[in-house]
């Protein structure tokens, strides 16, 4: 039995009567209409709003001063559930806190433990699926794919797996000793490797930040934090240089080179007299390709330098575009394998395992190594220093970045009429007969 005690509240101008507990019944709350507060009791008020809607309320002193804490729409909340949540409202302000305030840390706790069911694997998932789109080629996300989840483009397990160990923890659980466990073991064997898997797991961790599944600072952040723990990666990293053939033996491996039918190897004489990167040698396609000016424009999505790079052609590789013209197909590559998608790398690359097979090894002196395509890069750069090619030229051939910011700042040119020029040198000396000297200068390099 409720004991009725009628107190006189005024709210926001409003004036209305208030009783101990229990004065609203189901029935009245779906039938009150007129606008205002309308108090069951216990600091439990209905609100009907202008135009009828209506929400439950509970009224509170704080500090000296009233305040109303929202319990949901009569849409949502019942009678009898916003009684409930009064009472829960009563105890927390008997213990001295703010209901208000405990609502606000108790949503971001829940928040804390949905996060908790979001594994790194599914941001990973998330971050790669968001950004494959902006990235350079596929060749890229399949990397991400591999170090990150441990899979190919397929979906198929692949050799290494390097985040098999926090792929399936909530990412809220990832610290640095686990980020550690993972890259310290190859940070001097593998030294690339483990500095893009540092970098992608900080990318990964730093977008689930920003949707306030991780809490805290990034544990795979570089800069104020792992470089405290790992030596940078320019003390470790061990520079490898690609195997390359000095470019006097340059003409006797062109004609070799030129005895052999395939597509492969007219790949790699293409590569070798444009002076580009293997993978864009490969990649090439008839669209990129003006005959008319004898011009190759790589667009700046295939670059390493993320920059258009326009490639004059010599005539000896625009017979090389000749030869090819018979296999023109509805796929756009210059150099197709047998399902008319792109050669590999590796296909160059056999084709120099076959010419040592057959023949003298060609090889690298200095390093003792068989050559790679790669190589040749190396092979043009020591011609044309020799040859009165200064460094900007031969450097805008290879479209190296200029190191120097104050100096790429101010330079606008890619020099492009000198390496028209130098392109037809390099194109004719690949193309010339041995000469004695040749053979004596290679001859004493091997030895």
């Amino acid at each position: 039995m409720y004991v009725e005690v009628y107190v006189e509240v005024y709210v926001a101008g409003c004036r209305f009567m208030a009783r101990g507990f229990g004065k609203l019944t189901a029935k009245k709350v779906e039938q009150l209409s007129r606008r205002g507060m309308h108090a069951d009791g216990g600091g439990l008020y209905l609100q009907v709003a202008k135009g009828g809607s209506k929400s439950w309320l509970f009224r509170y002193k704080l500090h000296g001063r009233t305040r109303w804490h929202g319990l949901g729409s009569l849409r949502d909340v019942s009678l009898g559930e916003a009684r409930e949540k009064a009472t829960d409202a009563r105890k927390v302000r008997r213990k001295g806190a703010d209901p208000i305030q405990a609502k606000r840390e108790a949503e971001a706790a829940a928040r804390i433990e949905s996060a908790k069911a979001i594994t790194f694997g599914a941001a990973a998932k998330r971050f790669i699926k968001a950004n494959r789109a902006g990235w350079k080629n596929a060749k890229h996300a399949d990397q991400w794919l591999m170090t990150l989840l441990g899979i190919d483009q397929k979906g198929k397990p692949t050799k290494n797996d390097y985040c098999k160990t926090i792929r399936d923890l909530p990412i809220g659980a990832i610290d640095t000793t686990l980020v550690l466990r993972i890259i310290e073991p190859i940070w001097a064997s593998k030294t690339e490797t483990a500095s893009r898997i540092r970098s992608r797991i900080e990318q990964v961790i730093d977008a689930a930040k920003a949707k306030g599944e991780f809490k805290g600072e990034n544990p795979a952040r570089w800069k104020g934090h792992l470089d405290n723990l790992l030596p940078a990666t320019s003390k470790v990293r061990k520079v490898r240089n690609h195997p390359a053939l000095p470019y006097r033996q340059l003409p006797d491996f062109m004609r070799k080179l030129r005895e052999r039918d395939g597509v492969a190897a007219a790949a790699l004489e293409f590569q070798i007299l444009t002076a580009v990167r293997p993978g864009n040698a490969v990649a090439a396609k008839w669209d990129q390709i003006d005959q008319q000016t004898s011009v190759w424009t790589i667009p700046a999505a295939l670059m390493k330098s993320d920059a258009e790079h326009r490639v004059p052609l010599s005539k000896a590789t625009l017979a090389v575009l000749g030869r090819m013209e018979a296999m023109k197909d509805g796929n756009g590559y210059i150099f197709p394998n047998s399902k008319g998608k792109p050669l590999s790398d590796a296909s160059m690359a056999a084709v120099i395992d076959r010419m040592n097979e057959l023949e003298r090894p060609w090889i690298d002196p200095k390093l003792d190594r068989e050559i790679v395509p790669h190589g040749f890069r190396s092979s043009f750069r020591d011609w044309a220093a020799e040859h009165g090619y200064d460094d900007p030229i031969a450097e805008a051939a290879l479209a190296h970045k200029v190191s120097d910011e104050v100096v790429a700042a101010y330079r606008r040119t890619t020099f492009f009429d000198l390496r028209k020029r130098m392109m037809e040198d390099w194109a004719d000396y690949c193309a010339r007969p041995s000469s004695s000297v040749d053979t004596i200068v290679a001859f004493r390099a091997q030895s």
